[in-house]
């Protein structure tokens, strides 16, 4: 089943300083996802709603907007594509025109790497034609992407909006799904030495264009229990409700206060702030936190803030310190050196550990307090220029 997350629609856009690091830091995660399990877990990972709004909250982008699609889809495009051969990814397609050129870049990519182009161009004007008349929900398309892996699985991120109701719409599919509403196998045909993709136009495809016939025929009430979705709310600020207070906590204590069962992994991060280890726990668990982890998006929004100042200005140093780590740690893994890699892996998983017996003792209105205080230490910036020291000199404490 296509996935869906329902977000205010705005029309804001990414500062070049924002652009830069969102394309750094967001190649850098997918780099860590390849290397540690796989080109195809990108693949499944951009089909999950809430993994995406997590990914783009932890890029800097605010924690609710429509405009996390458009900005994570291009950041990431910039960065994948230079390094496709490389990583086994390819990012076609984009907002208005570019959405337009999904065709032609598709049979580009099925020529160099010998996937079957038709099918591939098959495949994105069929989710993009579903999504437009499955659910008559008044959202029309304005960003199709579409990704795919050199093993011939894809997943297809394309949102739509309305004017109405001042609202965004972004889908999610991912080509293993199918399975999901039809009741028999799929047609598969095999690229030069590249695996597996969905033919949904072979003449024993029949079922599977019959499952998808029937989807279109369904009601909205009987398939929307079926679809993992994501609604997010119209307030602009991030309030206690849009966040799991303990899982939030946990991040807090393991970057700000000592804990025995941390030390040893901490050392191989030496150098690193309690700040910068903030942020590099909830980036260690965009790349390798469960499904289960990304239901309150909202909290990874604490490890970079948003352009727009909520829940506080981007740290850019901190987020330059992030990307440096985390790029370090790529570099020396790559000739063996594997300390820091696994040492940014531990963290979510300390994270976790620390979870399960913690209690919230920090006021959440009092974090982002701090946090906005202490903004201009760290080069905070948003769209309307960048952090000040607070005039009355007042620092807060965390706990």
């Amino acid at each position: 089943m296509p996935s869906y997350a329902d977000m205010p629609l705005h029309y804001g856009h990414v500062p070049p300083w924002l652009a830069k690091r969102m394309a750094l830091l967001g190649g850098a995660i997918v780099e860590a996802i390849v290397t540690d399990y796989g080109k195809s877990e990108v693949i499944r990972r951009l089909s999950d709603p809430c993994w995406f709004q997590a990914l783009g909250c932890v890029l800097g982008m605010d924690w609710h907007s429509s405009g996390i699609t458009t900005s994570v889809m291009g950041a990431l495009k910039k960065a994948v594509n230079p390094r496709s051969e490389e990583l086994g990814i390819y990012i076609c397609g984009g907002k208005g025109r570019h959405s337009r050129e999904t065709p032609a870049e598709l049979m580009r990519i099925a020529d160099k790497t010998g996937l079957p182009g038709d099918q591939l161009v098959h495949s994105s004007k069929l989710t993009a034609k579903v999504d437009n008349t499955a659910i008559q929900d008044g959202f029309q398309l304005y960003l199709h992407s579409f990704v795919l892996s050199t093993n011939g699985d894809w997943a297809v991120v394309q949102q739509g909006m309305n004017d109405a109701s001042s609202m965004a719409r972004r889908y999610h599919w991912h080509s293993s799904a199918f399975t999901s509403y039809t009741e028999a196998p799929h047609t598969f045909i095999y690229g030069r030495n590249q695996g597996m993709i969905l033919n949904l136009t072979d003449t024993q495809a029949a079922a599977t264009k019959t499952g998808i016939l029937q989807l279109l025929e369904e009601k909205p009430a009987h398939l929307l229990p079926e679809i993992r979705n994501l609604v997010m709310p119209s307030h602009h600020e991030v309030r206690a409700e849009n966040v799991n207070l303990k899982r939030l906590g946990s991040v807090l204590a393991l970057a700000h206060e000592v804990h025995p069962v941390n030390f040893e992994s901490l050392l191989m991060l030496e150098g690193v702030g309690p700040r910068t280890l903030q942020s590099l726990t909830l980036v260690s668990e965009i790349i390798h936190g469960t499904p289960s982890r990304f239901e309150d998006p909202a909290r990874f929004s604490f490890a970079h803030g948003g352009k727009d100042g909520h829940p506080f200005p981007v740290p850019t140093r901190i987020y330059d310190e992030t990307i440096e780590t985390l790029r370090d740690a790529l570099n020396k893994a790559k000739i063996g050196h594997t300390d820091k890699q696994e040492a940014i892996r531990k963290l979510s998983t300390l994270a976790q550990r620390i979870e399960q017996d913690f209690e919230p003792n920090a006021n959440f209105e009092k974090v982002i307090e701090r946090e906005k205080q202490d903004s201009w230490k760290y080069g905070g910036r948003t769209v309307f220029g960048k952090a000040a020291p607070p005039k009355d000199g007042e620092q807060l404490s965390l706990f």
